[in-house]
């Protein structure tokens, strides 16, 4: 133990005899391991961003759609009856079903008008998505849909558009309703969560929400089924059951229509974001192969000069262990050293980045203990030959060197 921590002396000693050269040394490590830091971390971040992202879309949500086809039939569309042998046969796998459809108009109050988006829905669409938050008013119910009645739920920034800062609710608005202009009568005012592709998008079009119903002329040829799975429930598994069902309602093969789950499209973009990580780490840790090559060309330049002081070891008494541990453990805290202010560099250039993209950064402890025992062990392993090498020298020709 007195002879690690005296080689540990000793090789402190010689990095601040050496400060220059020392530092140059660690460089090819401390931009190795900061760049595989900050690599991980962004990856890790832009994981974290995309699953909350998707919560908002809807977790566990699955849409059954018609296929691209020419040789679709009418009977091949969904209706409403497709919708309740759904909700009859599912009903313990389902928390939400509805026809996906949706429609553009324009809206107007007095001399103020605004492109909007409408989607109609069902009742329950506010828990199904969580970019959602109700926050006048009340969103659409079942009355609503069974009536068919036209109501609307606005976006908080329409009805500031629309009206000011008078209140939203109970007031009319009058728009194109599945080809009709009528007036509609505001239920609810939402909240959009923030996104972070909020800054992508330069257009000014908000979505309204109606009841699926009122647009009757779809709902004869629905194009697309908007579903919740149960949160117990395999999301994909579950929605390809149903798909199949309805398929065979309607003497169709299994496989006909065509599914697409959040939690499909999530774990795609995952393992994309996971390819490109390893990728470009990949080609970032090839840093750490040329620190290590530096380590060992400084350490075998630090043998030589130091050739008498290892004749004079020797000659006391110092065995060729002891001579290969102490060049061993110079070369390890160099490396390591590199490897802990490389991490440090990697933590603040990761949360730098995040914060400029205003996203929480993710940063995984694992990674951080693993570049700074990694770093040590690259070290280990291109010091090994220059400690060998002083541990292998004669003592008589060591002090006799100049």
């Amino acid at each position: 133990m007195l002879l690690i921590i005296e080689n540990i002396k000793l090789a402190i000693s010689s990095i601040r005899a050496n400060k220059m050269r020392s530092f140059l040394t660690m460089l090819g490590i401390i931009i190795g391991i900061s760049s595989v830091i900050t690599i991980a971390s962004l990856g890790q971040t832009s994981k974290d961003v995309i699953s909350k992202e998707f919560e908002a879309f809807g977790k566990n949500r699955v849409v059954i759609y018609m296929p691209f086809s020419e040789a679709i039939k009418d009977s091949d569309y969904f209706k409403d009856e497709d919708i309740e042998k759904i909700n009859s046969k599912f009903k313990q796998d389902i928390e939400y079903i509805s026809p996906s459809i949706y429609a553009g108009s324009e809206v107007k109050v007095g001399r103020n008008t605004a492109k909007v988006d409408i989607n109609g829905v069902a009742q329950g669409f506010e828990n199904m998505v969580n970019s959602v938050d109700v926050i006048k008013g009340r969103f659409i119910n079942e009355t609503d849909v069974r009536s068919r009645k036209d109501a609307a739920v606005i976006d908080e920034k329409l009805a500031l558009k629309l009206f000011g800062r008078g209140e939203a609710v109970g007031k009319t608005i009058r728009c194109d309703v599945d080809s009709n202009i009528t007036d509609v009568k505001i239920i609810g005012v939402y909240r959009t969560k923030p996104s972070i592709f909020d800054a992508l998008g330069s257009s000014d079009r908000t979505t309204m929400y109606m009841p699926y119903s009122v647009f009757s002329s779809q709902l004869s040829y629905i194009g697309a089924i908007d579903i919740k799975i149960s949160e117990d429930k395999p999301a994909q598994q579950t929605g390809q059951k149903i798909a199949d069902f309805l398929a065979r309602s309607k003497n169709r093969d299994p496989g006909f229509y065509i599914i697409q789950s959040t939690a499909e499209e999530q774990g795609s973009i995952d393992n994309i974001l996971n390819t490109l990580s390893l990728a470009i780490g990949a080609i970032a840790a090839i840093s750490l192969l040329v620190g290590g090559i530096g380590i060992m060309n400084i350490m075998l330049v630090s043998v030589t000069e130091r050739t008498r002081e290892i004749g004079i070891r020797k000659s006391l008494g110092a065995r060729r262990k002891d001579i290969l541990l102490q060049f061993l453990t110079e070369a390890m805290i160099v490396s390591a050293i590199g490897g802990i202010i490389g991490t440090s560099l990697g933590l603040l250039l990761s949360s730098g980045i995040s914060i400029f993209l205003k996203v929480k950064p993710v940063i995984d402890p694992a990674t951080v203990i693993v570049s700074v025992v990694f770093s040590a062990v690259v070290g280990m392993f291109f010091g090994l030959y220059p400690a060998n090498k002083a541990a292998k020298l004669d003592p008589i020709d060591a002090l006799r060197y100049e």
